[in-house]
């Protein structure tokens, strides 16, 4: 989903409007398109901005008097340094601890909205105000050899940076394990797996860290691509720290975040006893019950009204174009398509009460089917138009930056091809890539010499990374090394187009990614005659190196933006990541097994509802299946449909590009990878409704109260996002030790009387 969604990622969350505050009110603000506006619509290459309305701008930071005046701080360079700052450290032991913590609360956090909804969420903006709330007050109060002293925005972003690697991965736990699990293609359960599990985690988190490195001065040296919620980021830590009232505009951004993210906790964990009455109305039955019968049509077809916090919060940061594209791909797949399918007899319902007391009470999401060609269920037939959708809308995007992508290949490759000259030539070479002369090199580094990565650092992590990577799939998973080295390759390339999608609309389809490169490799592996189970298991391995791969580069130097805006060290970002990524990988794994202890039906098929709809498993499954199998398992209306809507994405998304010259007038075309969640998620129209219910409330906020907005839209999104996931949490211990709602709650409000939490 959308890294942010994620999803095919929706990854890692966007931000909507930057600006600044002066004496704790904004003294004067510039109407801004957001971040994800600028990286998605402003220019195609990414160049200084010079006109003003293309600037984000704060209150000047350095002016001892209270004049109003503006200084101008663009997406591109480093901000000014507070001149007054103490050199501090950058790396130390208590950013990276703080910030390990911090991540593991979104980690947890992801695994349980990934199986909710294949969403992800970034814990950059939650790692840099909690961990400003936490390391600063102990700075002061704590002597420097007890972990006390200075701690300033460079030591910040390390802590943000360690939280944003330690809350990554969670996608491998909500996609292409538990598809593996539903095809038993592993063992009995994750707990007997747990050490090829970690394995292969390490492998996935640490290839995709070295990646990142050389590819930061090609995308933010040299293409200058925006990363906006990197940019979010870095506005956000330098207003906790750098101006006169930086301590009273924190002081609030904090208060504001830690009561938005413990109400999303406590809202979470009562709601779950009584979830008809606090958390998903079910007004299509309600009026079923009181003589209304067809509206019990919109019960069936997911139109339910939830409660949900994360994705209210999504709504706050993301632009009203996704939310608006997420409704629409519903109403299409779920008001119209589906209806259709099931009027016309090629898709078929089950029903829900077993006694038959309800008989308009239809089932259209069963994944359990004895023939799915000729009488599929809505949601099977759906997976098709979406996977089609995600898959060909993204590509159309990289097509349609076409001319930056060539570049960054052609750019990519000219440090390597200066060295084999100076080498050639006679010539030595420092270990940094291509020349030092900032006249005469495109990628002039302003960081100094000892603060960058060198290139042997990452190199030599990336070369032991891909050894053991192709060792651990040896002989753990039977997997040819050359295939794994070919997996690794692709996950490079296909990392190149996260990045891309991510720097500039901070919008990552990293499952999408893995589901094309499960598609290459399912094709390479039936080529050779391989058994279609070995097929299934060798296809969503390499599909999910190629997600985790993807999902690390994209976070990755989303830290690299922040860390480039705010001049610190992109070393000690890398050391920062280097522990976060440990972290996660036991972490994710971890959370993953107290689900599946707590909700079994997420690894099991099953006719029977389960509190997971888990989206991406359903789509990873198919992929899998479909490239094993003798003919494709699609039905034939499925297919065409997918077709043609690929198409029409493909078509829209190049018209977008190359015949709409106004950057803001592409605000109206739809966002075709929301459209393609929206198929494969139902039918479930939950999420959608409550993104676009935040998005309202973010459009009336910044309308009418824009410096309130400014102050706390980001913390309170924050807060709202990771609170729900922790409280998801708490509801799967509550479970396991049998006093959650399902035991103790009330059915009130819910179908059936059947209790629906």
């Amino acid at each position: 989903m959308l890294q942010a969604p994620s999803g095919p990622r929706p990854s890692h969350l966007p931000s909507s409007e930057l600006a600044g505050q002066h004496d704790g009110v904004l003294s004067e603000l510039s109407v801004l398109p957001s971040p994800l506006e600028l990286g998605e619509d402003k220019k195609d290459e990414k160049q200084p901005l010079e006109n003003i309305d293309e600037v984000l701008s704060v209150a000047s930071l350095y002016s001892d008097s209270g004049s109003d005046l503006l200084q101008d701080l663009g997406t591109d360079d480093p901000f000014p340094e507070d001149p007054d700052a103490p050199e501090g450290k950058q790396f130390t032991f208590r950013a990276a601890l703080v910030g390990c913590a911090l991540g593991a609360v979104i980690s947890a956090s992801n695994v349980y909205l990934g199986l909710k909804t294949g969403w992800t969420f970034g814990a950059s903006l939650f790692g840099s105000i909690f961990g400003f709330a936490i390391l600063k007050p102990l700075s002061r109060i704590l002597p420097e050899h007890l972990g006390g002293g200075y701690f300033g925005p460079k030591e910040n972003v390390c802590c943000q940076s360690a939280a944003t690697a330690a809350g990554s991965l969670g996608l491998l736990f909500t996609s292409g394990f538990p598809a593996a699990y539903q095809l038993g293609l592993l063992g009995d359960d994750p707990v007997s797996d747990f050490g090829r599990i970690i394995t292969f985690t390490l492998c996935c988190a640490y290839v995709g860290i070295f990646f990142t490195m050389p590819l930061r001065r090609l995308y933010i040296l040299k293409l200058k691509l925006t990363f906006p919620s990197a940019v979010a980021a870095a506005y956000t830590i330098r207003s906790l720290h750098v101006g006169r009232n930086a301590a009273a505009n924190a002081r609030k951004k904090t208060l504001a975040l830690i009561i938005s993210f413990t109400v999303a906790i406590a809202w979470r964990v009562v709601s779950e006893y009584a979830p008809g009455i606090m958390w998903d109305w079910h007004w299509g039955w309600w009026f079923y019950k009181a003589g209304w019968k067809w509206i019990i049509a919109a019960e069936n077809w997911g139109w339910i009204w939830e409660w949900t916090p994360a994705f209210i919060g999504v709504g706050l940061l993301v632009p009203i174009n996704s939310s608006v594209s997420f409704v629409g791909g519903s109403a299409l797949a779920w008001a119209i398509i589906g209806p259709a399918l099931v009027a016309t007899n090629r898709a078929f319902g089950t029903p829900v009460s077993p006694t038959g007391a309800s008989p308009e009470y239809i089932n259209y999401a069963n994944m359990v089917l004895d023939d799915p060609v000729g009488a599929p269920s809505p949601k099977y037939w759906m997976i098709w138009p979406g996977c089609a959708v995600l898959l060909c809308a993204s590509m159309a995007e990289i097509v349609g930056n076409g001319s930056a992508v060539v570049r960054s290949f052609a750019i990519a490759m000219e440090p390597l091809v200066a060295k084999i000259k100076a080498v050639l030539q006679g010539r030595g070479t420092d270990n940094r890539i291509g020349p030092t002369d900032e006249k005469d090199d495109p990628f002039h580094d302003p960081v100094p010499l000892d603060q960058q990565t060198p290139w042997w650092m990452w190199s030599g992590g990336l070369i032991a990374g891909s050894v053991l990577t192709m060792l651990v799939m040896r002989y753990q998973f039977g997997q040819n090394a050359g295939v794994t080295l070919l997996a690794i390759l692709f996950s490079f390339l296909f990392s190149l187009v996260g990045a891309e999608c991510t720097g500039r609309v901070s919008v990552t389809p990293v499952t999408t990614l893995g589901n094309f490169a499960q598609l290459v490799f399912g094709g390479i592996s039936k080529g050779t005659g391989m058994a279609p189970m070995a097929n299934q298991l060798n296809n969503g391995l390499t599909g999910m190196i190629t997600l985790a791969a993807s999902e690390q580069v994209a976070d990755m130097l989303g830290d690299l933006k922040t860390t480039h805006l705010l001049g610190a060290s992109p070393r000690a970002q890398l050391y920062a990541q280097c522990c976060g990524a440990l972290v996660s990988i036991f972490l994710s794994a971890g959370m993953y097994i107290v689900f599946v202890k707590a909700y079994p039906c997420i690894n099991t098929l099953s006719n029977t509802t389960c509190a997971f709809p888990a989206p991406d498993v359903g789509a990873w499954r198919a992929v899998s299946i479909a490239v094993s199998a003798p003919s494709l398992p699609i039905p034939r209306s499925s297919g065409i449909t997918a077709l043609c809507l690929g198409a029409l994405s493909i078509l829209s998304t190049l018209v977008k590009y190359r015949f709409v010259a106004r950057p803001e007038r592409r605000a109206w075309f739809p966002n075709w990878n929301a459209v393609g969640i929206a198929f494969i998620l139902g039918p479930l129209c939950t999420y959608p409704m409550a993104m676009l219910f935040g998005s309202l409330i973010a459009l009336m906020w910044r309308k009418y109260w824009p410096a309130g907005a400014v102050m706390y839209c980001y913390a309170v999104a924050a807060g709202m996002i990771a609170g729900e996931g922790l409280g998801g949490i708490a509801n799967a211990v509550l479970q396991i030790a049998g006093v959650a709602g399902s035991a103790k709650g009330t059915s009130v409000g819910c179908p059936l009387d059947v209790y629906c939490g």
